[in-house]
């Protein structure tokens, strides 16, 4: 089924004041302007459900007797609370408690009672809401996107305005398809230059945030610009914008180009024929003006990125592979470097590595299935070390089956499983143990994230495939000499 958008879009050459990119889409779907006492009122053209935020929202309808007011622009996926273990021979899934299955079991009756598109475990998407949507076509250039995730920033990367919302934001937007918010302000980040052959869009999200800090980006719509970004394909954009919100920013965008365009076509919700052709010259005039006025504008170097990991407990804590921890000057650094027990100057290639998680709405499409399979390619993974990975949809499993590279996972000691969020949040069965340092393809590490007690460390997956074989954090260079670390 084809989106149908509910109104034109007004968009063309600036009349007044050049604008952003932000600006146009902001301008294009305001139903009511903000005022010194009012949030304003924006329209939103796809509306992104999954189990766990939704019950709060699909609730208020009830207790309202009021319908969804466009379900034909909501779409529904299961991922979070979902088992990444096959079915039993009865067809019982492992839900690790009896919520999780309720949860699943509460979303699939909302979508039946409110006439809302689910894409259940018989869907060949059903998967990670954020890798489901792009896949099917349902996210476009110039729409506004929500969901009740605040990963939501990934669709940014098609030229929409996408970001996460809170469960009564939720019922909002089922209720009304509008949505109450303050204007953000913009911020340009141009990334020039070329990125080495060993640094993906993962490396240069995690250098960008640390450079920002945790809190850089707040109350800001980022946009991406500039070579480096232009080199990425489509899903290495929206990794680069799924993390933009470790940045604290409200969401984060690239304009649409002929990469966007080229990944859209013949998407199974994507226009047909004509139609297309038709929306991807509308899809072009997305872009920010020459002149246009952002409030904050970040320079960066692409051959400055280098392959990085993190060593603490938020997103912004990095640092490139080789290189020393930093020393703690604050009380917090000293306390996240003492829940990992770390310490300042040392080096993260004297950690033992226990788990490996490949996966996730950050990291979990087919393009990062075969940079990890390429790194674990006739190699085995250290005898101590355990590896997950989990494809981020049904259609990305189907299409990494059909390339045999659950074959190459599984001859190195991986475990391959079904589509989910899997150990990216730990509240699916999916667990690191107390203690235990994990590398994970995710976009968290705080404490407790991947499970109570848990030590995670973010990285690329060319770098947590590498982790799994040296025993060790280190990178995907450093399998020349490995050693297994026992």
């Amino acid at each position: 089924m084809q989106l149908k958008i509910p109104f034109q879009w007004k968009v063309g050459p600036a009349v007044s004041a050049p604008e952003t990119l932000f600006e146009k889409l902001w301008n294009a779907h305001l139903v009511r302007s903000q005022s010194d006492d009012t949030p304003a009122i924006i329209y939103i053209d796809l509306h992104l459900v999954h189990e766990v935020t939704s019950p709060q929202g699909f609730d208020l309808l009830r207790e309202r007797n009021i319908a969804v007011r466009r379900p034909d622009l909501t779409l529904a996926t299961i991922d979070h609370s979902t088992p990444t273990l096959p079915a039993d021979e009865d067809g019982n899934r492992p839900y690790i408690t009896g919520q999780a299955h309720q949860q699943v079991k509460t979303l699939r009756k909302n979508c039946r009672d409110f006439g809302v598109e689910l894409h259940d475990w018989d869907s060949p998407y059903r998967g990670v809401v954020h890798v489901m949507g792009p896949e099917l076509g349902a996210t476009q250039p110039g729409m506004t996107i929500v969901c009740g995730d605040s990963h939501t920033s990934t669709h940014g990367a098609f030229g929409a305005l996408a970001f996460g919302i809170g469960t009564t934001e939720v019922g909002h937007v089922l209720a009304k398809q509008c949505l109450l918010q303050l204007k953000p302000r913009c911020m340009l980040i141009k990334v020039e230059g070329e990125l080495g052959a060993d640094v993906g869009a993962k490396d240069l999200a995690l250098h960008i945030i640390r450079h920002l800090g945790v809190n850089g980006g707040t109350g800001c719509v980022i946009e991406y610009a500039g070579s480096a970004v232009r080199g990425l394909d489509m899903e290495g954009r929206m990794t680069l914008c799924n993390m933009t919100i470790e940045a604290g920013a409200r969401a984060g965008m690239i304009a649409a180009d002929q990469v966007t365009i080229d990944y859209l076509r013949g998407r199974p919700r994507a226009p047909k024929g004509p139609a297309f052709e038709r929306a991807a010259a509308q899809w072009r005039k997305f872009f920010t003006d020459p002149d246009a006025h952002f409030d904050f504008h970040v320079d960066i170097d692409a051959s400055s990125v280098r392959p990085t990991i993190t060593y603490g407990t938020d997103p912004g804590m990095s640092v490139k592979i080789g290189e020393p921890l930093p020393i703690p000057t604050s009380e917090s650094q000293q306390k996240a470097l003492d829940y990992m027990d770390f310490q300042g100057g040392q080096y993260l290639n004297e950690r033992k590595v226990d788990l490996v998680f490949v996966g996730s709405c950050t990291n979990g499409r087919l393009s990062d299935m075969r940079a990890a399979a390429g790194v674990l390619k006739g190699n085995q993974i250290a005898s101590h070390v355990r590896m997950l990975v989990v494809p981020g949809s049904e259609h990305v499993r189907w299409q990494a089956e059909a390339e045999n590279l659950h074959r190459i996972f599984e001859s190195a000691g991986a475990e391959w499983r079904l589509p989910g969020c899997s150990m990216c949040l730990a509240m699916n069965g999916d667990i690191v143990p107390p203690g235990k340092t994990a590398v994970s393809t995710s976009n968290r590490n705080f404490e407790g994230r991947q499970g109570a007690g848990s030590r995670t460390l973010l990285a690329s997956p060319e770098t947590a495939a590498a982790c799994a074989v040296l025993g060790h954090v280190g990178r995907a260079v450093d399998l020349e000499n490995v050693k297994e670390v026992t």
